[in-house]
């Protein structure tokens, strides 16, 4: 059953700039993981927006009005051995997925130069 959908689009520009003028922006929104897989990328803004969206798309599909006082580094988007990418969450963003009785992210992610978007569904068997 699906317990909740989100979607997020992206202003790539948007986000390098939010990198290039603030240092602490990067470790307060993404994982140690996902900042080495983007700045290994050719082009890391890409990446980094695409990640962003997926946090933003997490957030609404679990029901978050109010994103300021999550945890956004606990959102992780990793990609498998054949690129698809996943969800994983850390911490306190875990525990309360756990405590919804929630059962799987589901996560699609696109982008072009200029802009990235992604959908995350939330699936549970409880009714």
């Amino acid at each position: 059953m699906i317990a909740g959908i989100g979607t997020d689009i992206v202003d790539v520009h948007r986000i390098e700039t939010k990198i290039s003028t603030n240092a602490y922006f990067k470790e307060h929104v993404y994982s140690a993981t996902e900042i080495a897989y983007c700045d290994k990328q050719k082009k890391p803004g890409i990446h980094y927006a695409a990640r962003w969206a997926v946090k933003e798309a997490y957030l609404k599909a679990y029901g978050v009005k109010f994103i300021g006082n999550h945890r956004l580094h606990e959102i992780e988007t990793l990609n498998n051995e054949d690129g698809k990418p996943h969800v994983n969450l850390l911490g306190k963003a875990r525990e309360e997925f756990i405590e919804k009785k929630y059962e799987s992210i589901h996560v699609s992610i696109s982008h072009t130069d200029t802009h990235a978007i992604a959908y995350v569904i939330i699936e549970t068997t409880e009714i």
